[in-house]
């Protein structure tokens, strides 16, 4: 039984099937506003492994539950590892390696696609989260930015990586600099976000969209966004030699031969992952 069905328990998140081969990942600490503490991360790093190896999952979804998405690292102090972490500055960068930055990571290393559903403020390391998905639905309720500076912090959750690559390195400076904050229309046309859309219609239209990702012949989407994401550190040359070997693999699957042959028949593809 997998964990998506409720063969574990948890206490930080919510996993759910909200539709067929979609899976739903819920950070539940409302009324914390989704503050990251190393309990959450672990179930975290647990439900991600779980669906890189659950075939029946093709599309995964991030929200956070009640009013925010993710505002950061917990600074409360209810954090047992934090406090224990505490007075030298070699802990705090081995409280970090062993937190958010492995979630960052797995997420980065995650070759099936994940997409954030931004409900509320996604801030400081709820944006580097929000980020390292691959696709990003922001309700116009929706606030983001990097508000670390406020308490003297830093991007640390792989923000320093991550927001000059979607904003520009100026732009990026500014909001970390200035511990700036957006609205989601503001957000949309700094690339912090992929689509905005009314409250009331975010999941539905997740939902719908994961929903489409999902119908896709899954080995192709998983080898079509492996080639992008290498390809953002390579060089052409190499990119192509990746394709060939990806087109290698993806073109002698019985997928792509029910992809053709449903083109010629002008009707929908069963996509069957084989």
């Amino acid at each position: 039984m997998s964990i998506w069905d409720g063969a574990r328990d948890f206490t930080s998140i919510a996993l759910s099937r909200p539709r067929d081969r979609v899976a739903m990942l819920t950070l539940d600490r409302p009324r914390q506003r989704n503050a990251y503490t190393h309990a959450l991360c672990d179930e975290v790093l647990a439900a991600l492994d779980d669906y890189l190896r659950d075939d029946t999952l093709r599309c995964l979804i991030i929200t956070g539950a009640g009013k925010a998405f993710c505002s950061g690292g917990d600074v409360s102090g209810v954090d047992g590892v934090r406090a224990s972490l505490r007075g030298t500055q070699l802990a705090e960068g081995r409280e970090m390696r062993d937190g958010m930055q492995r979630v960052i990571l797995a997420l980065a290393h995650l070759d099936k696609p994940v997409i954030a559903m931004i409900n509320g403020p996604a801030v400081a390391g709820g944006l580097a989260l929000a980020l390292s998905c691959d696709i990003r639905i922001a309700s116009d309720r929706a606030l983001l930015g990097d508000t670390s500076g406020q308490l003297g912090l830093l991007p640390d959750e792989g923000g320093a990586w991550l927001f000059p690559r979607a904003m520009g390195l100026d732009r990026a400076l500014r909001m970390t600099i200035l511990a700036e904050v957006y609205d989601a229309a503001e957000a949309l046309r700094l690339g912090l976000v992929t689509e905005m859309v009314a409250h009331d219609a975010l999941e539905r239209h997740t939902l719908a969209l994961a929903e489409r990702i999902a119908a896709q012949a899954p080995l192709a989407v998983r080898l079509a966004k492996s080639m992008m994401v290498r390809g953002l550190d390579s060089t052409l040359e190499r990119s192509l030699g990746d394709a060939r070997l990806a087109v290698e693999i993806a073109n002698t699957t019985k997928d792509a031969t029910e992809g053709i042959i449903a083109f010629l028949e002008k009707r929908k593809p069963v996509f069957n992952g084989n």
